[in-house]
């Protein structure tokens, strides 16, 4: 999908200018929704499919209920967790507009957040190896449960997943704000080897550039400083996010989580700053090319304007012997044109100008080994 493909696919989720407030809109070819449901404590867990919302009623009693969505294609079943949760017509409509923006914000009974994950695309015609998107998902972070809202199935959620299977995890062992705190970490450290991979194309593009500056290596920093920004622009809110969450006084968060949060902070800190290092490198690289090509540029020049300079003086004689003047007329009408070796002199003359001047400019360092 191309660029502006792309940014007409994102105009097509939102809902219709004039819309009256909670109106849910659909994307055209949106999944239909998979819901999954894990239940757990100290001492027991659950974990299966639901067919329908109807279906958590059924769910066996747990200290936390975290239920997942993936896809959001059918307002039906979003509308029926809404219910069963009772989440706001509001946050269900920043449900399924998925261009929001990281944010908290507290509702009656739960915290409604919103997170971006990266997803890695192919580069569809671009010249770096791939193409940087990031995902929303939503979260609703009630006193004994988590729902989470992902546009289609498979995210980076599955280490939390594993440990809440480990019956002897730390995760078994909290309540429902130390899960999302766990959603949140995983959603935000799955941008560390994402960065980590461009600060090392970063490092091959430095090379490239001053050894072969090209068409192709300015594309790819500006591919990569388009992906930079995609990140910067999900984690920047996210840090706000997080600031949002430690200062607010949550009935749903309660104090030991805040210090994992805070080293989640740390996190977000810590990429945003890897990221402004890459941009700033790149903006470098650009000006290094632009830099590299102007002295490849200036090399030609000065190539040409020494063999220019060469052939000027062996041009005037060339030309002064050109004139058809006539020996016989009288002796001061080129009377070197009857000389026997007049024409071997003169290209002796004209070879030692040509030397002369190649010496001159060696000395001056314009060529050679004093031109550094």
């Amino acid at each position: 999908m191309s660029h502006r493909a792309l940014h007409r696919h994102k105009r097509l989720r939102r809902t219709p200018p004039g819309a009256s407030p909670g109106t849910l809109t659909v994307a055209p070819g949106a999944v239909r929704p998979q819901l999954q449901v894990m239940a757990y404590g100290p001492d027991d867990f659950s974990e299966a499919p639901l067919a329908a919302p109807g279906e958590l009623l059924s769910v066996p009693a747990a200290d936390v209920r975290w239920v997942n969505v993936d896809g959001l294609g059918d307002i039906a079943t979003l509308q029926g967790v809404g219910t069963a949760f009772r989440l706001h017509p509001l946050a269900l409509e920043d449900i399924v507009n998925l261009h929001q923006r990281p944010k908290v914000e507290a509702y009656d009974g739960y915290l409604f957040i919103v997170l971006r994950t990266p997803v890695l695309l192919p580069p569809e015609g671009h010249a770096f190896p791939d193409r940087l998107e990031t995902e929303q998902i939503t979260l609703a972070l009630g006193r004994d449960f988590v729902v989470t809202f992902q546009e289609r199935p498979g995210d980076q959620f599955e280490p939390v997943r594993r440990r809440l299977r480990s019956p002897g995890g730390q995760t078994r062992q909290r309540g429902a704000d130390y899960l999302a705190y766990a959603l949140i970490d995983a959603a935000i450290d799955a941008f560390f080897p994402i960065l980590e991979a461009y600060g090392e194309r970063v490092e091959e593009l430095e090379d490239d550039v001053v050894a072969h500056p090209g068409n192709r290596q300015i594309a790819r920093i500006h591919d990569l400083k388009r992906n930079l920004l995609t990140a910067r622009r999900a984690l920047w809110p996210m840090r706000d996010m997080l600031n949002a969450l430690l200062r607010e006084d949550s009935p749903f968060i309660e104090e030991h989580t805040r210090v994992y949060l805070r080293d989640c902070h740390d996190h977000a800190i810590q990429l945003i700053d890897m990221i402004e290092t890459y941009r700033e490198i790149c903006s470098g690289l650009v000006d290094i090319h632009l830099s590299s090509v102007s002295n490849r540029m200036n090399e030609v020049m000065k190539v040409l304007t020494i063999i220019a300079t060469i052939f000027i003086p062996l041009t005037f004689i060339v030309g002064v012997y050109g004139m058809n003047f006539d020996p016989a007329a009288g002796p001061l009408s080129m009377p070197e044109l009857s000389w026997r070796y007049g024409y071997p002199l003169i290209l002796l003359l004209m070879a030692l100008i040509a030397a002369g001047l190649v010496l001159w400019f060696r000395r001056k360092g314009w060529i050679g080994k004093g031109q550094d």
